[in-house]
């Protein structure tokens, strides 16, 4: 977009000259695609405002502009193939959905701006119009059939991954089963012999046994979270925020005692918002994992309040933060985090736990940043709309 109009501008002008050329409006499509190479933009992704500004300018320098060019060139040579190229090419970039609407309105405002402009232009003969016609809407239906399938594929792949870990869990589970019944059976006979001197260590042994089976549990119910990342269901119950907070940061099965100990909760101000709580409990979950990771990883003593969870508002919104004083995060990766298989953790990260964050805050009409700066620790700050349902 920014250096191909200029040079196709030096094309159609002056080397292969077509019947019209403006150089104004191309400089304006090359500025729409500068703004998408400023840092603001191509490393902020996450936000809701840029991804409107890309799909509008992918918008009006695809459908509209090759439209608007297609009928003051009255098609030909060029632009016929120009405007068919473009239709898959658009396809290709986003979403089959937004593709057929764009396409079709981007030929509808052009074909509006033409028509009321008094733009000139070369005669054309009505059978070329119609054999135009035929051929750009034989480059639309292969674009959109063309995405349908890509969409059902990815579709289908996912159906059978999460058929196949919910096969997996249940063949996990069983053994867990055994293990918990094991664990009951010695902590019941370290009551039955009192006063022993194995009585204390065989019911550390359970209890650490139970902690195991609590823990392993929690891990395939956050795998199995992680990869409906695309099937997420929509919710609309009624949290607070402060009760969700808490209840995570109870409920997380912490390996030992002093990492369940570093934990603070800290409630300036609650609010409630709109969401599902199981599935917003489960954000909770994923961020305080990473965080005892990361204090794990920087060989942290786990004093307290080296993770905290904070729930305040910030100009009438709810915001909850999520903060460690860990080995940070490298700033090379903060803007790849939230894409789905990208890890930091290349031992143990599937890459899929903070994208099913992002789904879940988004479904609830919030946004998830993270600020670091390596090695003095991450903070994620999820912002909400305070709501009631």
């Amino acid at each position: 977009m920014a250096f191909g109009h200029p040079l196709f501008y030096w094309l159609w002008a002056s080397w292969l000259k077509q019947p019209y050329e403006n150089i104004w409006l191309r400089l304006l499509m090359s500025g729409l695609g500068l703004t998408l190479l400023f840092k603001a933009v191509n490393q902020n992704l996450t936000s809701r405002r840029v991804r409107i500004l890309i799909s509008v300018t992918l918008w009006i320098e695809l459908p509209l502009y090759f439209s608007w060019m297609y009928l003051c060139n009255a098609g030909g040579q060029v632009w016929l193939p120009s405007l068919c190229v473009i239709v898959l090419v658009y396809y290709n970039l986003t979403d089959w959905r937004i593709a057929t609407f764009g396409t079709l309105s981007g030929a509808l405002v052009a074909w509006l701006l033409f028509h009321f402009s008094g733009q000139p232009a070369p005669g054309m003969p009505e059978q070329a119009y119609s054999l135009d016609a035929v051929l750009i809407a034989f480059s639309w239906s292969c674009a959109l059939l063309l995405g349908l399938s890509s969409a059902n594929l990815r579709r289908a792949h996912l159906g059978t991954t999460l058929a196949t870990m919910g096969i997996m869990a249940h063949e996990l589970r069983t053994p867990l089963s055994t293990a918990a019944l094991i664990g009951d059976a010695i902590q019941l006979e370290a009551q039955r012999q009192p006063g022993q001197a194995h009585t204390a260590k065989l019911e550390k042994l359970g209890q650490r046994l139970h902690t195991l089976v609590r823990h392993m549990n929690h891990q395939i119910d956050t795998q199995i979270a992680n990869a409906k990342l695309l099937q997420l269901p929509r919710y609309a119950e009624q949290v607070s925020a402060a009760v969700l907070a808490r209840e995570a940061a109870e409920s997380y099965p912490y390996p030992s005692k002093r990492e369940q100990e570093c934990v603070q909760v800290i409630i300036h101000d609650d609010f409630s918002f709109c969401t599902c709580a199981t599935q917003f409990s489960q954000v909770l979950s994923n961020l305080i994992k990473n965080a005892l990771h990361s204090l794990a990883a920087a060989d942290s003593s786990f004093q307290a309040g080296a993770l905290r969870i904070e729930v305040d508002r910030i100009r009438m919104q709810g915001r909850i933060v999520v903060a460690d004083a860990g080995k940070g995060i490298d700033a090379a990766l903060l803007p790849h985090i939230f894409k789905p298989f990208f890890s930091s953790n290349r031992n143990t990260g599937h890459g899929l736990g903070l994208a099913f964050c992002q789904q879940v805050v988004q479904s609830a009409g919030g946004s998830i940043q993270v600020d670091s700066a390596a090695p003095a620790g991450a903070a994620f700050t999820i912002m909400l709309p305070i709501s009631d349902c």
